[in-house]
């Protein structure tokens, strides 16, 4: 038997007026489709799931989206990822939602994958290129024992958002604002983007 999460209630009440039909009428064929799927959140958005991740569905300031943990292998070709977040475009309305026989076979399509085991395509990436460190980060991580340790303790991918933001300063004045807020925040221990991670 599957079961409704109340902040998945909560979601929907606080989402904007327009949104708030498109996410009912969603949940509810994900639910009359799937009478198994067990709600969530992930990342912060109503999430179906029915062994394993299925579909979720999102609201945001001007539209919604719904999409597929599995997408490529459930819509293919019949879902428009490059108008929005998910499979089914920019939601603005009921009406730009597909019929309910089609959101229908899509849900029974990904619950047949998640019945046999598929796992999600993922898309190969190239490697990233190494960047070069600018000089004056070399410099100034010389002279600053304590962020050249946290700088040298993170993993490459928090070393590289510090040596980008900073490359990608154009004026001098900049480099020197973002010389001065990088030293500090690894001062403190922090990654760049500390305030956006959790604990």
């Amino acid at each position: 038997m599957g079961t409704k999460d109340p902040r998945v209630d909560a979601y929907i009440e606080h989402a904007a007026e327009f949104a708030r039909p498109i996410l009912v009428r969603l949940r509810t064929i994900v639910h009359a489709t799937c009478p198994a799927v067990v709600e969530t959140l992930k990342w912060s958005h109503p999430s179906f799931d029915y062994r394993g991740m299925l579909c979720g569905m999102a609201a945001f300031k001007a539209h919604a989206a719904f999409g597929f943990w599995k997408h490529a292998l459930v819509v293919g070709g019949a879902g428009k990822p490059a108008d929005a977040m998910g499979d089914l475009g920019r939601l603005q309305s009921v009406a730009d939602l597909p019929s309910k026989s089609v959101l229908a076979r899509f849900i029974r399509t990904a619950m047949d994958l998640n019945d046999r085991g598929v796992k999600a395509v993922k898309k190969k990436t190239a490697p990233r290129k190494p960047v070069r460190m600018p000089r004056e980060l070399a410099a100034a991580l010389r002279m600053n024992p304590k962020a050249r340790t946290t700088f040298e303790g993170f993993s490459p991918s928090h070393r590289r958002e510090y040596v980008e933001w900073l490359a990608g300063a154009k004026r001098p004045e900049t480099k020197a604002r973002r010389l001065a807020s990088t030293l500090a925040s690894l001062a403190r221990g922090k990654s760049l983007n500390s305030q956006y991670e959790t604990c």
